[in-house]
């Protein structure tokens, strides 16, 4: 991977992409899973580890880990908040700082970042909402799953 610093776009090499599109899902459930990978690619689990390392100094990939689905392990909810624009970009690198929260994303209304946090349980969940709400001084809308849909959040990358 090669990154242009004038333009702070990223140059992606084969492995990063095939890192980025083939994998989005079923990560090997093994002790060794970045080796497996490796294995798959023609490729050393040193150079899978340095790419997602790289991917992921890049902003490219935000993190690498198991997502759980709902209620199955812990609490999680959807929560909103309605951030002034010009604090959009501070309250939402105040949010993606909990390692409660998966992701963050700004939508087009008044009610305009939203993101996903999970916690052991509920009470330590309820407090990290509170505590984003205190540190931002901006009121935290939860909003829990009532029905479960099985929505493939994968995307085909095309690489132009």
């Amino acid at each position: 991977m090669h990154r242009n610093r004038h333009t702070e776009t990223l140059e992606l090499g084969t492995l990063e992409r095939q890192l980025l599109n083939d994998f989005q899902h079923h990560l090997p459930l093994t002790p060794t899973p970045y080796a497996d990978i490796a294995q798959k690619l023609g490729t050393t689990e040193d150079a899978v580890l340095a790419a997602l390392h790289e991917l992921q100094g890049a902003g490219a990939v935000s993190r690498v880990g198991a997502v759980f689905r709902t209620h199955r392990v812990g609490a999680s909810t959807l929560a909103a908040m309605a951030v002034p624009p010009e604090r959009l970009e501070e309250v939402a690198a105040l949010v993606s700082g909990y390692d409660a929260v998966n992701h963050n994303y700004e939508r087009e209304h008044r009610i305009n970042l939203w993101f996903v946090a999970t916690a052991a349980d509920e009470k330590q969940l309820t407090q990290v909402l509170e505590d984003i709400e205190q540190r931002s001084g901006i009121a935290v809308m939860a909003l829990p799953m009532l029905e479960d849909f099985h929505i493939d959040l994968g995307f085909e990358l095309k690489w132009t």
